[in-house]
């Protein structure tokens, strides 16, 4: 999709795709102030088409100016995994502590957040780990012990046979408590 014929629409699209929000894009593209109009014409599909043209454009050169910063430093994948193995390895060595005129004290001194750390970036490169995370939360439920849960299970099948429950959680309620018994 090339610029859009409508020179107001299409200021309104930039604006959009700026971050600016649909009012205040409606405004910088000469319009009255009108939220209506603004979140109407911001629905519109030939705007939402050219805002992700003009997002996407914009991702694009900036992938491009990350890759030529990258190139010009010199930073590849494996610098950095060679300099975190450096890391890793001069952080676990035993370093002797020295006194200020430089010499040994007999004391050693021991990096292990730093090995840590540079080992956890290592593994993650390499897809060694996985982040877990717990789905849901279990509120007060998982604070109660087996016999409350019965009872509260209880007193749900309970209003749930009596009609306090709504129709389709009824049925669903009595076929999740078979299936605990």
């Amino acid at each position: 999709m090339a610029v859009l014929p409508n020179a107001r629409h299409e200021k309104f699209a930039q604006e959009i795709a700026s971050g600016k929000t649909a009012d205040e894009s409606y405004v910088l593209a000469g319009y009255s102030e009108n939220r209506h109009n603004a979140a109407k014409l911001a629905r519109k599909e030939h705007i939402k088409a050219r805002v992700a043209e003009l997002l996407a454009e914009r991702e694009h050169i900036h992938a491009q100016g990350t890759a030529k910063a990258i190139e010009s430093v010199g930073l590849t994948k494996e610098w950095v995994i060679t300099r975190l193995r450096e890391n890793a390895e001069r952080a676990l060595q035993a370093i002797p502590v020295t006194n200020g005129e430089g010499e040994p004290t007999g004391e050693y001194k021991y990096e292990g957040n730093v090995a840590n750390r540079a080992l956890e970036l290592l593994g993650k490169e390499l897809g060694m780990f996985i982040d877990r995370k717990e789905v849901g939360q279990p509120g007060d439920f998982g604070r109660m012990s087996d016999d409350e849960l019965r009872a509260e299970l209880g007193a749900l099948v309970a209003s749930a046979t009596t009609g306090d429950a709504p129709e389709g959680e009824r049925a669903k309620r009595s076929r999740d408590t078979s299936k605990l018994n």
